[in-house]
This record gives structure tokens, C-alpha cells and sequence, in this order.
């Protein structure tokens, strides 16, 4: 656990369009080929070390006569952004997807001394 001082937490949060994969025949949508996708994300402010983040898809279209099969996680936290990744496998077929975030970490503080 990390423990911060209240005036050293930020937190940042957004959305991320992940794809749309239907118009155009994509992978995701068709099934076949390659079944991963990442979408870098940067942060408003940079964070003192990496933060927590927590990610989860805010909407998703997905075919009803398939299965439904899903990872989404946040990869390569730094202290200027990370990575959404979202998976799907078999024959799930989706047509697009909208990830939600949140990072919650220490900041600077503007009163803080760099020596």
C-alpha cells in the first residue's frame, strides 16, 4: 500500500475510444488477424512516480450471436501515462469500444524543493 500526504494525491481520469472496427471490416470485427489493441494514454500533469490506474470499458458493442470475451487492463504506467490494452479472443466479434480510466497518485507539491 502507498501511503500519501493529502496534498500530494492527484488524480487524473478520461476516455479513450479504443476502435471501431465494424464500418470498415476490422479485425476486431471480422474475427480474424490480430485480436489485441493499445491506445497510449498521457496524463494532464506528470505524477512524482508511477500511479495507480484502474481501467473499465464505459461502452462496448459487441455481436449477440458470438461470445463474449473481454481483457481490458492498463499496461506501461510511467509518470507521464500508460497503455490501455483490450483483448478479445475466439470467435467474439466487437465492433467497437470506449475505455473509461483513473490514476491516482503523489504529485509536487509547488512548495517543494528540488535540491
Amino acid at each position: 500500500m502507498v501511503r500519501l500526504q493529502s496534498r500530494y494525491v492527484g488524480v487524473d481520469e478520461g476516455s479513450a475510444m479504443m476502435f471501431s472496427a465494424f464500418e470498415d471490416g476490422g479485425e476486431m470485427w471480422t474475427g480474424k488477424g490480430k485480436r489485441s489493441v493499445k491506445k497510449r494514454v498521457r496524463f494532464s500533469e506528470t505524477f512524482r512516480r508511477p500511479p495507480s490506474v484502474k481501467v473499465h470499458v464505459a461502452m462496448w458493442d459487441m455481436d449477440q450471436a458470438s461470445n463474449q470475451r473481454a481483457d481490458i487492463q492498463a499496461v506501461d504506467i510511467t509518470e507521464d501515462g500508460f497503455a490501455i490494452e483490450f483483448k478479445t479472443w475466439g470467435d467474439t466479434r466487437v465492433a467497437r469500444v470506449r475505455a473509461d480510466w483513473m490514476a491516482i497518485g503523489e504529485v509536487t507539491d509547488e512548495d517543494d524543493w528540488i535540491v
